[in-house]
């Protein structure tokens, strides 16, 4: 692939994946509306043409498609050369990559960054970053993340941040600093006993990862707090630590009671927003489920009967696989031991929840390891415990669009969507890995340069 994608008619190339041309509202390609002479002139439209276009429904790629892009929405698909371009318009010829919507990855931490133990782990975000660093962080989080070609995020809490979420949200949305569409869940909520930072004297008092409440009215106002302060998702969480048993089993800490679950769900349901529950196995999951949680976060260990309950309810499924690979605990130490029995049981609930039906969208927990490190990593844990790689696209597509309520807006090349687009070099369907390594990126019409050029 070569560097061609820098070259964009009326366009200035900028260098680090910054912004280089802005596609304002278009003409319509063939009859163009009659201006008012008072009317700002209207700027060309980009013309994006894909030798190969995985558009994110259909099982099976196109070929050869011209994708019309106006103003931040694709206008339209023709076959690629069957007319003679607008006039004025721009052309950006992708070769022989394969072309995709954005991606969209639906659990995602900006305000962590996979912190080294040995340098303090999580507790020291807390204790020794003052906000402004890590905003900063976190608004680097965010362009690596559109680096990478995923357009839009799912972020499930700020970890101690407080609202910080909602300020980069804005920050985007104005234009005033590059990154993906985001959906934030500021706070989350768990119960005392239930959320880091822990282990400290009794005497004094740390800050929480979590705002902890106890009791169904506590767990009512604080859904409202953060539903009226910005959040798009409430994140709960069902489940705290896990260990094993004298058996051998995986056991997960259960947090909130059935009841301060269903305030926190109604209330949030009343505001026409959802619900992500954390939850592990065991009780806790049983409740989320039983809660009405829209969707289960990690799921290590799904029993038969809650796949069917999932199944029934409609509950989504975000396993976040590859994080659970890395930074195990020596395997001779109780914690070690309980990775590798995490790794055990995940893969296995993750293939019987395909197998059933569940409705399954692509989540990492990146932030819990490096922004540093390919978010994509994920798609190959998916088709290694049994998704199809075309599945496995579509987790991080149409199907994680379902669940953010965004179908058809977002995850698909097809006409009314936001022109969200990528380009990988290689077919992604013949080896998953290739998404690791992304060329183009698009986002609402906004053109950034290939990340990584030819030689």
């Amino acid at each position: 692939m070569t560097a061609r994608y820098d070259v964009i008619e009326n366009g200035r190339t900028a260098r680090g994946g910054r912004l280089i041309a802005w596609a304002l509202l278009g003409s319509v390609w063939a009859c163009p509306p009659t201006a008012n002479a008072s009317d700002p002139p209207e700027p060309p439209e980009i013309v994006v043409r894909a030798h190969t276009l995985i558009d994110g429904r259909d099982d099976r790629p196109r070929r050869d498609v011209a994708i019309v892009v106006r103003g931040k929405l694709i206008a339209g698909m023709i076959p690629a050369g069957s007319r003679p371009l607008p006039p004025g318009a721009r052309l950006i010829d992708l070769g022989s990559a394969t072309v995709l919507p954005g991606l969209i990855d639906t659990h995602t931490h900006i305000f962590l960054q996979g912190e080294d133990p040995e340098a303090g782990g999580y507790d020291v975000q807390l204790l020794k970053f003052p906000a402004a660093y890590r905003v900063a962080r976190a608004v680097v989080a965010a362009r690596r993340a559109l680096e990478q070609g995923f357009t839009s995020l799912r972020d499930m809490e700020t970890e101690g941040a407080g609202y910080g979420d909602v300020g980069i949200k804005r920050a985007i949305d104005e234009g005033i600093i590059p990154g993906p569409h985001l959906w934030v869940s500021t706070l989350s909520i768990s119960s005392t006993g239930g959320y880091a930072l822990e282990g400290y004297a009794p005497e004094i008092t740390v800050p929480k990862g979590a705002q902890l409440i106890d009791g169904p009215v506590e767990a009512r106002k604080a859904a409202r707090e953060q539903l009226d302060r910005g959040a798009d998702w409430i994140k709960v969480y069902m489940t705290h630590r896990s260990w094993l048993d004298q058996r051998g089993a995986l056991v997960s800490q259960p947090t909130l009671t059935l009841e301060e679950l269903k305030a926190i769900v109604d209330e949030t349901h009343g505001w026409g927003r959802k619900v992500a529950c954390h939850a592990y196995n065991g009780i806790g999951l049983q409740r989320a489920l039983d809660g009405g949680c829209d969707s289960i976060e990690h799921g290590l260990e799904l029993d038969d009967a809650q796949i069917t309950q999932m199944v029934r309810q409609g509950t989504w499924y975000v396993p976040t696989l590859a994080v659970y690979y890395t930074d195990w605990d020596p395997p001779d130490t109780d914690a070690g031991k309980r990775d590798r029995k995490r790794v055990a049981l995940h893969g296995a609930s993750f293939a019987k929840a395909l197998h059933a039906g569940v409705k399954i969208a692509f989540g990492t927990d990146v932030g819990g390891f490096p922004w540093s490190q390919p978010i994509a990593q994920e798609f190959a844990r998916e088709v290694e415990f049994g998704m199809t790689p075309m599945q496995a696209i579509q987790s991080a597509t149409s199907r994680a669009a379902d669940l953010l309520g965004q179908a058809g807006l977002i995850g698909v090349v097809a006409p009314g969507a936001h022109a969200d687009l990528i380009a990988v070099r290689g077919d992604p369907l013949a080896d998953v890995h290739a998404l690791e390594q992304v060329e183009f990126v698009m986002k609402d019409g906004a053109v950034f340069e290939a990340i990584r050029h030819a030689p």
